[in-house]
């Protein structure tokens, strides 16, 4: 497997009062068994302005089956998701930041309705936008010391993940998908994309050929 450099993560200041209050906020929503996730009305729309990724934290949110993420500034949700089990209903329209997504969303198995701003996506069939070069500026989450296998989850060493870009259905949109794999037998396992989308996991560049613009 190739080696990779390490880059620089998304900042995000875990020391800020914006910070606090969204930890705060999610433990609360855990604790009490809340159906929906809000963060602009649980913090407040000037400190949620400021946070450009969510915890990891979110893992906590068992019975969360609606997230509202409206107008946001964010820049990842982490791959934590997948642990947001009721989740059904995922609503991050005009968060124009967000342009993919975790391929650990997939295993939200209830997600059943998005509502996302799909110009913002990287490859989206009416603008295709390219895909960020995986070659030469790996992702990486903001704060992960180690960095799992999207697919069976085994630990990888941090500069060593091996990632590609895949276009799936998530609920009612086609979202882009980052991918981290440990092996050949995993990045197999990795499923088709969607038609009119890249039809294999891909790193992207400007040179990747997608199909012509819906």
């Amino acid at each position: 497997m190739n080696r990779v450099p390490k880059v620089k993560k998304v900042l995000q200041d875990q020391n800020s009062e914006a910070w606090k209050q969204l930890c705060l906020y999610i433990d609360k929503v855990a604790e009490e068994g809340h159906e929906e996730f809000e963060p602009r009305k649980g913090i407040g729309s000037e400190l949620f302005q400021l946070i450009e990724t969510l915890p990891k934290s979110i893992a906590k949110l068992k019975k969360v089956k609606k997230m509202m993420l409206y107008g946001s500034h964010l820049k990842q949700i982490p791959p934590e998701v997948r642990e947001m089990e009721s989740l059904e209903e995922f609503i991050p329209y005009t968060s124009y930041n967000l342009m993919w997504f975790p391929y650990e969303i997939i295993y939200c198995k209830n997600l059943k309705s998005s509502i996302v701003s799909t110009r913002a996506l990287y490859g989206n069939y009416k603008f295709r936008t390219h895909f960020p070069n995986l070659y030469q500026r790996p992702l990486r989450y903001y704060d992960s010391e180690i960095v799992k296998c999207s697919i069976c989850k085994n630990e990888i060493p941090e500069n060593e993940p091996d990632q590609y870009w895949v276009s799936l259905p998530i609920a009612t949109d086609v979202l882009p998908l980052l991918v981290n794999v440990c092996s050949e037998s995993c990045k197999a396992k990795i499923p088709q994309p969607s038609e009119l989308y890249v039809q294999f996991p891909h790193k992207g560049g400007e040179f990747i050929k997608q199909p012509e613009k819906y």
